[in-house]
């Protein structure tokens, strides 16, 4: 990888390893991350997703792995496509899907939220009376979308810079939809750069839309809805419809992981 020192310790470094890591290291970052999501508030978070439609895990990961994985932008191996948001009238800045196989780091993470959300998940798709439920474990629901042609893998990085930001928007990459995705902010807010916060916005039928601020540290993530949530009503469960986006940057360097449950046509 450009840019990147010999590893430490005289241990091989291999493309997907978090930069500046060694391979046992990467492996021991692996391991912890099961451990701290396990470790997680689940019935405060699940009880947070209910009401408000996001939850924040504090310090998911830590300053020297938010800064392995944003360092795997300079990677191009590293990833399947460039997206430069302008020219797709998405807002300014860009982003990169990570191809397979991912990154260890980026792959537990998504291996281990997974089972922790798939139950609740199953509870609001009951709630809206929706199709399909969601199998217990990652690999099986990846085995359900490539069989119907989302092959492409959706965990990407986003980079922005002063002057960018990031329209609202829902991650729907085909009919398969898991209906929680998470956010992890990679930079420090009030050093790497400033402004640039997380938006959300609901969309409530009859009603005018709600928009909220939700407050980021550099390895907090976020779980929050990614197309609709239910909400209960005087008449039973509706439907209220969520985007997120970021807000403009004033200075600096702001660079994220997002991380989808399901896969691209």
């Amino acid at each position: 990888m450009a840019g990147l020192g010999p590893a430490i310790h005289e241990e091989t470094w291999i493309p997907g390893s978090s930069p500046g890591m060694t391979v046992k290291e990467d492996e021991a970052n692996v391991a912890n991350i099961f451990g701290r999501i396990e470790r997680s508030a689940w019935p405060e978070l699940l009880a947070g997703l209910d009401e408000r439609g996001y939850a924040v895990i504090p310090g998911l990961l830590s300053q020297r792995e938010c800064r392995g994985v944003a360092a795997l932008y300079e990677d191009e191996t590293a990833f399947r496509s460039r997206v430069v948001m302008a020219r797709h009238n998405f807002g300014r800045g860009e982003y990169k899907y990570l191809r397979y196989p991912l990154p260890p780091l980026v792959a537990e993470l998504r291996d281990a939220l997974y089972p922790a959300l798939a139950p609740f998940a199953n509870r609001w798709h009951e709630r809206l009376r929706l199709e399909p439920r969601f199998p217990a474990t990652l690999e099986a629901y990846l085995k359900r979308c490539h069989a119907a042609g989302q092959q492409r893998p959706t965990p990407l990085i986003l980079k922005y810079e002063a002057g960018d930001y990031n329209c609202l928007h829902q991650d729907l990459y085909g009919e398969l939809v898991f209906p929680i995705q998470a956010t992890v902010l990679l930079s420090k807010p009030g050093e790497d750069f400033t402004g640039g916060e997380f938006l959300l916005v609901e969309q409530r039928p009859r009603m005018q839309s709600k928009g909220e601020v939700v407050p980021l540290n550099e390895g907090d993530a976020v779980l929050f809805a990614v197309n609709y949530r239910p909400v209960a009503g005087t008449r039973g469960d509706y439907r209220v419809t969520m985007r997120h986006g970021v807000s403009r940057l004033r200075s600096g360097h702001r660079f994220t992981l997002g991380i989808i449950f399901h896969d691209a046509a």
